[in-house]
């Protein structure tokens, strides 16, 4: 019994495998490639898996007349390596194309679905004529305004016997008492000078013109060289009032700012000689930032150009400065140019040793073509734009580019006023590897067997 049971289950084990196999084969639901080949869908022929030549690659002719060109295979616009001998739809919903025998003029374009182009929001863009403002973004670091930093010396040898500013940082007022220093030489030149005064008083009384003129011009030496020691008329006028020589002179701020340097830790008791700085004061009234520009962006800087400066101490306000000097060297290491810019600073907010952000707006390139930035795809070594010639036909383009800023790009060569490019898609994004795949091989020159070679499938540019 077990030998007849076993027997019966082998005859329907085999009729089930016979049948099975022509319908798995014919229906092919796991989309076997060798199921596809038995039921006749894709030929043997080797030659039919890759492109024939490159100018095929952009073919959009859609429909053989008869009479005309001969179809030789379609294959999917977005994938060369998916090929039919019918015409269908390609894995990403696109109509297939179709690649022509020999001799059969090429007419360029992908034709997209209209369906698939609404579902994945594609959006476009007119070629027009305009102004690019090129923006230079680079980062700062505040500093001193070199102009304004005022060394505070001594022309007279001399100690100091009390100082009034003894940090760095101290603020100061243009006035304002700095120390006081003895020196002798001081002293004995306010003696002459208080000694002329007398002289010229008692020859004035009856003395001889010329022996008058003398001692006017012997007070008016002593007067010069208190001038020269930077003592001033305030303090000329007060020694002349009170006819009494001080032990000490009083040296006072010649400018607002804030301390950047002192001589010493202790500047009570100290030596100072003629030169020697005792302070040094900035005017923070005006900073500057110094910034660094790449070596492409040198042919747009220019002096007096106008850069908006923002720090992150105080979020979402705007401070305008002015380019005020530009190295005449690039550093050879980073291969930048320096450059300072100005920014007035009255309400003393900016700080040196701050970042800031730094943006220059230069003069824009007037009358170019533009694009969305966006627009344009990058493969390799090349630029381009997918160009929308109407009815779901699509033409890789490839440009030639020139400045940007705005949100655009200035095309040089490739494209015509008016025309439409694609903007943004949705199935761009997502299949940016296979797109740029595609348009590589688009753009490539292929030499297929017992064929010349194919000039690019792209038209020249305009």
């Amino acid at each position: 019994m077990k030998s007849k049971s076993g027997f019966w289950i082998g005859i329907l084990f085999v009729f089930l495998l016979g049948a099975a196999l022509p319908l798995t084969v014919v229906w092919n639901p796991m989309q076997w490639q060798w199921a596809e080949r038995l039921a006749g869908r894709i030929h043997n022929s080797s030659s039919l898996l890759q492109p024939q030549q490159a100018a095929s690659a952009t073919d959009a002719a859609f429909q053989s007349q008869p009479g005309e060109r001969k179809i030789k295979y379609w294959r999917a616009p977005m994938d060369p390596n998916f090929v039919s001998d019918q015409p269908g739809k390609s894995p990403m919903g696109m109509d297939l194309i179709p690649v022509y025998e020999e001799g059969s003029p090429p007419v360029t374009g992908i034709r997209v679905n209209p369906n698939f182009l609404q579902n994945f929001s594609v959006r476009t863009a007119v070629v027009e004529k305009g102004s690019i403002p090129v923006d230079i973004r680079t980062i700062g670091i505040l500093t001193y305004n070199e102009k304004g930093i005022v060394s505070v010396n001594t022309k007279f040898e001399g100690w100091i016997e009390k100082a009034a500013v003894n940090y760095i940082g101290e603020p100061v007022r243009q006035g304002d008492l700095l120390f006081e220093i003895y020196s002798p030489q001081l002293v004995t030149t306010q003696q002459e000078y208080l000694a002329a005064i007398d002289y010229l008083e008692r020859l004035s009384s009856g003395g001889y013109p010329d022996a008058v003129a003398r001692a006017r011009s012997l007070l008016e030496a002593a007067r010069e060289r208190l001038l020269y020691w930077d003592i001033t008329e305030e303090q000329i006028q007060e020694l002349t009032k009170s006819a009494r020589a001080a032990r000490t002179l009083q040296i006072f701020s010649p400018v607002s700012g804030v301390v950047v340097e002192k001589m010493n830790q202790s500047l009570e008791g100290m030596k100072v000689t003629p030169g020697m700085n005792v302070y040094r004061i900035a005017d923070l009234s005006t900073v500057w930032a110094e910034i660094e520009v790449f070596e492409h962006q040198i042919q747009f800087l220019r002096l007096g150009q106008t850069a908006q400066i923002a720090v992150d101490a105080f979020p979402g306000r705007r401070w305008s400065g002015k380019i005020i000097y530009i190295d005449p060297s690039v550093n050879a290491q980073t291969r930048t140019l320096k450059a300072h810019v100005e920014i007035p600073n009255a309400d003393r907010k900016l700080r040196p040793g701050m970042y800031a952000n730094i943006a220059i707006r230069v003069p824009a390139v007037s009358g170019a073509l533009k694009v969305p930035e966006e627009a344009i795809l990058r493969t390799g070594e090349r630029s381009v734009v997918i160009v929308a010639k109407g009815q779901g036909v699509f033409e890789p383009r490839e440009v030639r580019l020139g400045a940007t800023g705005g949100g655009y790009r200035e095309v040089r060569q490739g494209l015509s006023a008016d025309e439409i490019v694609v903007v943004s898609s949705q199935f761009l994004i997502d299949s940016e590897s296979s797109m740029k795949e595609a348009i590589s091989k688009m753009l490539t020159v292929e030499k297929g067997e017992g064929e010349p070679e194919a000039a690019s499938a792209l038209p020249s540019p305009r």
